[in-house]
Parts: structure tokens; C-alpha cells; sequence
């Protein structure tokens, strides 16, 4: 059985900084092998894009909003980083990762099949 878990979050005051983490389990699950997405949602709106990297880490994309701010990588093993700076309030949801095997459409949350149970950041103004 395939499980992701996030882990990292918490509250922070705005300028600070918080690392996600999200890690793979499932004996046969080659994490390293699919790409993975974070998002985020806040109360009252969509899931929405936040970062993506490759399965080789080659390849990684950040909504706009945080482009600048965040950056998203992984290691050889079966962990994804998010490494989340110059924290905004409106940075403020839980946060989610989630996998797929390919790298297409990578910012639409309907293609992925592995999901996390989500870590809450908060941020203070």
C-alpha cells in the first residue's frame, strides 16, 4: 500500500520560513521514479498549484505566486522538499503533495493518484 506523508508544517510570522516534507512508503512504490506535486487550499477556495518537480528532479515549475520564494526538491531516497521563504499570510492552507508517473499536465490536481493527508501552515501577520 502506497502512503505519502507530509510533515514541516506550523506557524510562522510573515518574512519566515518553513520546510515541507513529503515522504513515500510502500515496499514496491518507486518514489524516485514519479513526479510530485505540492498544492495547497485555503478555507473556501480550489486546491490550487504550488510547485512540481521531475522524477530525474531535472524538471521543476512554481505557480507565480510563489516563484522566487519556495523551492521545491527531492533526494535519491523517497523523500520531496519544499523549502517555503519570505512567508506571506496569504501563503496561509494546507499544504498537500502528491505523485504521479509522468510529467505532463503536472499543474492539474485531478491527474494525480497518490495523495497526502495535508500539513497546515499558517501564517502570522
Amino acid at each position: 500500500q502506497v502512503q505519502l506523508v507530509e510533515s514541516g508544517g506550523g506557524l510562522v510570522q510573515a518574512g519566515g520560513s518553513l520546510r515541507l516534507s513529503c515522504a513515500a512508503s510502500g515496499r514496491t512504490f518507486n518514489f524516485n521514479m514519479y513526479t510530485v506535486g505540492w498544492f495547497r487550499q485555503a478555507p473556501g477556495k480550489e486546491r490550487e498549484f504550488v510547485a512540481a518537480i521531475s522524477a530525474s528532479g531535472g524538471n521543476t515549475d512554481y505557480a507565480d505566486s510563489v516563484k522566487g520564494r519556495f523551492v521545491i526538491s527531492r533526494d535519491n531516497a523517497k523523500t520531496v522538499y519544499l523549502q517555503m521563504n519570505s512567508l506571506r499570510p496569504e501563503d496561509t492552507a494546507v499544504y498537500y503533495c502528491a505523485a504521479r508517473p509522468i510529467w505532463t499536465y503536472y499543474t492539474n490536481p485531478r491527474v494525480y493518484g497518490y495523495w497526502g493527508q495535508g500539513t497546515q501552515v499558517t501564517v502570522s501577520s
